[in-house]
């Protein structure tokens, strides 16, 4: 056994573990601060480096990071791959993703973590503390004055062009005083530090910051995963910052006396790189998420479309850039945002957090003048410098920064923060020349900021060659949040971005990912937890859980096709069997297949029926299994599932969420398999819908035992009911009109459809008459596979839904037949053609139940149009 190898594990005692990290980890590159040991790696020349800060490849790492490998177990570094493995997997568990691809065919990227968090010592932290706290003081400040006096434009502090000729200043919020009176609730500012081992401002974000959901979920994996060296490190806790932050806006929002504030959280949906932190902010906050189209303005007041009618929204915490907002006053193509919403800000009537209009400050122009404005508003030196940052618009600003754009990096004066971004050491000559002729042709849309290399952190690498420490650059994302009673808070850690390998650029969409980041602290950690109130301003009447209509139609839908993609897997799966079982030569039962595929989409209408070309049938009912024609197959109808899942993400359980995530995976990769073989095996098809159907067994026991039986809930076992009602309806009249009940094969494949074959053959044995199976199958009301329970279960939730006083029925449900009024005598009597007339008028009036009972649904519960109170139409 190679010894050196065996030491660097820790098997033997004599090496530290700060000698063995020293010994696994390279230094950082040349010219980067090395965060391990807290120095500088072989500096630039041109590199300022203080007196002493120069480290070499075995320097001891620095006395937080010494202590953190210190902490690591028995099996020291031997167990860290156990770990990483550990953390993956609890990523994938937790559902926790970022979305590559802000559209609906783009993937969802599992979220990358690495296994180590940036350690800062309580000294480091307090520097970068009062420099947030400062500039977000000054931030504040430079809002008031360009959306009120504006002095500063009339003594040119500030540049008109960079002010009113950025697409973030809104017009329509000048002169007005939100509530609450703050302009801004949460603020985040990305920092670097350079080989001096000096922080500095490379971008501030004011519009929606991301990040403040990603960053609590990193804590959580991580501190799990190094239990001990959390404790010993005294890493400040992230919990009462975020309560200061809910009481804040709590106390703020513009409620009557005596009443309680309603905060919803404002997402643009699903598709949204971010959506993932958007769930999980809301839960962990105990906010609704909303949509756009879940408000709407009154009488200049917001509310928010609930199962009960329209309900007042008094503050929203959004996650929307501003232009989106409001397509009355601003883009007029959103679909995103709420007509009318800015005028209810302009009355007071709403606080949204942070106030519209505060977009301008994330242009990189405005750090160039943050030192001078510090001064004129603070009367104070900025104590957390931006870097040099010169924007073109002046002309003696932009004489200085052409020649330093290939050391520069060149930005879009109105653009997001760092989007767009040119590394001028990148550009060949050529290249640097036309970037500097577009800069002279429209020098107000350019800013030039002075390039800085990225300190860099250790991360774990697994690899065939061995197993080590790579030092990868890092951006540190720190939040500032609004506190009600002493102004700001900075939360005490922050999302450490980290660059790909060997990249210079600290960006989740390409290929970066994140780590955990663990504040020192000299005094006691902060015992503050979320997980139960304690604080009188939050403390409030527990209120029951909001249903939003848009929440509410798509658990509706949630229910409606996990009940179609079990129905017509199940069909898939019988068909095939008896296509190629005993009875497939019996032409009553094929026909009956056939019409039942075709009126669910199985099979295309001008595919010829089994009946008359049974292998031709058959191919084309497996290669339609994972298709995508819209409304139909059983593919579409699982992804219609993970859909409509996806909306109400955060009313599901981690585990109910992965178990649609991955059975929509298998069954797709599986259909893709099957297609690719060419061959379209029944056997294989058959094992493809088995395990399907475990899924959706799974799915509907999650939705019966796993949520809450609030109105949401009943409305997905209303649609899973109203669905299985008309499926169930029609399979049973089709299988009269085709005589396939009157086929022995036809006769068990109808009790298979209904899932009743044990029952029936406990209760029946062989009889394979119409009385015994109308018995089961329609009248008895403890099969949950039988219409007549189906009927009396749907009744029963439209009742409670509608409130009715018990034993009442709505008006909604009456249009479902009511199974008190059933008789076998008479569902078995046959007119004078033989016909079974009674039985069938009520499978007809089934069906036609199951499509009325939707509308009706659709217009009460989710279009609120069917009352002129309620409407929601602008």
């Amino acid at each position: 056994m190679d010894p050196t190898k065996d030491s660097l594990f820790g098997t033997q005692a004599e090496e530290t573990p700060a000698a063995l990290a020293a010994a696994l980890a390279p230094p950082a590159a040349p010219g980067h601060f090395d965060e391990l040991r807290g120095g500088v790696s072989a500096p630039l020349p041109e590199a300022p480096v203080a007196q002493g800060a120069v480290v070499g490849a075995h320097a001891l790492p620095t006395r937080a990071w010494a202590r953190f490998f210190e902490n690591l177990g028995r099996e020291g570094f031997g167990e860290l791959n156990q770990r990483t493995i550990d953390l993956q997997r609890q990523v994938r568990d937790n559902g926790i993703t970022y979305n590559v691809y802000a559209d609906a065919g783009g993937p969802q990227r599992p979220w990358s973590l690495d296994l180590f968090p940036l350690i800062l010592p309580p000294a480091a932290w307090q520097q970068i503390e009062a420099g947030v706290l400062q500039r977000v003081r000054l931030l504040e400040a430079v809002l008031d004055d360009v959306y009120g006096p504006q002095e500063l434009l009339k003594s040119n502090l500030l540049p008109p062009a960079l002010v009113q000729g950025h697409s973030g200043y809104l017009r329509p919020m000048h002169g007005v005083r939100p509530a609450g009176g703050r302009r801004l609730h949460i603020a985040a500012f990305d920092l670097a530090r350079d080989a001096a081992g000096a922080w500095w401002v490379l971008t501030q974000r004011t519009q929606a910051p991301s990040g403040l959901g990603y960053l609590l979920e990193n804590r959580l994996i991580i501190s799990r995963l190094f239990p001990e060296a959390f404790r010993d490190l005294k890493v400040q806790r992230l919990a009462a910052t975020y309560r200061a932050l809910l009481e804040s806006l709590t106390t703020m929002c513009p409620v009557g006396e005596g009443g309680e504030p309603r905060i919803v959280l404002l997402t643009p949906g699903p598709y949204n790189e971010t959506y993932f932190e958007h769930a999980y902010l809301a839960r962990y906050l105990g906010l609704t998420l909303v949509e756009g189209n879940d408000l709407t303005v009154r009488d200049e007041r917001l509310y928010l479309k609930t199962l009960k009618g329209l309900e007042p929204v008094h503050g929203v915490l959004k996650r929307l850039d501003d232009e989106f907002l409001d397509p009355l006053e601003l883009r007029p193509d959103s679909h995103l945002g709420v007509p009318g919403l800015l005028q209810a800000v302009r009355a007071g009537n709403v606080l949204v957090a942070n106030c519209p209009g505060s977009g301008l400050l994330e242009s990189p122009a405005l750090l160039g003048f943050l030192p001078a404005l510090s001064r004129r508003l603070l009367k104070e030196e900025l104590k957390l410098p931006s870097l040099p940052s010169w924007w073109c618009g002046e002309h003696a600003a932009m004489l200085a920064a052409l020649p330093r754009l290939a050391q520069s990096v060149i930005k879009d004066t109105h653009g997001t923060a760092g989007a767009g971004a040119i590394l001028g050491k990148n550009l060949s000559r050529r290249e640097l020349d036309e970037c500097a002729v577009r800069i002279m042709r429209e020098p107000d849309s350019h800013t030039v900021q002075s390039y800085i290399r990225l300190s860099q952190m250790p991360t774990w690498k697994s690899a065939r060659s061995g197993d080590h420490i790579v030092p990868r650059s890092l951006l540190l994302r720190v939040f500032a949040l609004s506190d009600g009673a002493q102004g700001w808070r900075v939360l005490p850690g922050g999302l450490t971005r980290l660059a790909a390998s060997e990249a210079e650029v600290a960006s989740m969409q390409r290929g970066g990912s994140s780590a955990d980041t663990w504040v020192l602290t000299e005094g006691e950690v902060d015992p503050t937890t979320l997980l139960h109130h304690e604080h009188p301003a939050i403390d409030t009447p527990l209120r029951s859980r909001t249903v939003t209509s848009r929440a509410a139609e798509n658990l509706f839908w949630l229910g409606r096709y996990t009940e179609r993609t079990e129905n017509t897997a199940r069909l898939a799966r019988l068909a095939i069997e008896s296509l190629n079982g005993e009875d497939q030569n019996s032409l009553p039962l094929l026909a009956w297949l056939s019409d039942l595929a075709v009126a669910n989409g199985l099979v295309l209408p001008a595919v010829p029926s089994a009946t008359h070309a049974r292998r031709v049938f058959e191919r084309s009912l497996i290669a339609a299994l994972g298709t995508g024609r819209k409304g139909t197959s059983v593919g579409f109808n699982l992804r219609a599932v993970r859909a409509a899942a996806s909306a109400v993400r955060e009313r599901l359980s981690k585990e109910q969420w992965n178990l649609i995530v991955r059975a929509e995976q298998e069954f797709r990769l599986a259909c893709d398999a099957l297609a690719s073989e060419g061959e379209y095996s029944s056997v294989e098809a058959l094992r493809v819908l088995e395990v399907l159907s475990g899924h959706t067994a799974a799915m509907t026991g999650a939705q019966t035992d796993r949520m809450t039986r609030d109105d949401g809930w009943r409305l997905l076992s209303s649609g899973r009911h109203l669905e299985r009602l008309g499926f169930l309806a029609q399979a049973l009249a089709t299988a009269f009109d085709t005589g396939a009940l009157f086929d022995e094969g036809g006769f068990e494949a109808v009790v298979a459809l209904f899932d009743s074959t044990i029952t029936f053959h406990a209760q029946y044995q062989q009889r394979h008459d119409v009385p015994a199976l109308l018995d089961l199958l329609v009248l008895d009301r403890d099969n949950p596979r039988s219409l007549g329970w189906v009927a009396q279960t749907l009744r029963g939730r439209l009742a409670k839904l509608a409130g009715s006083a018990p034993g009442a029925i709505p008006a909604m449900a009456l249009c479902v037949p009511d199974p008190e009024d059933w008789s076998l005598e008479a569902l078995c009597q046959r007119d004078g053609s033989g016909r079974h007339a009674a039985l069938l008028e009520l499978l007809q009036e089934c069906i036609d139940a199951s499509y009325r009972l939707s509308d009706e649904l659709t217009t009460r519960y989710f279009a609120h149009s069917g009352d002129v109170r309620y409407s929601v139409g602008a």
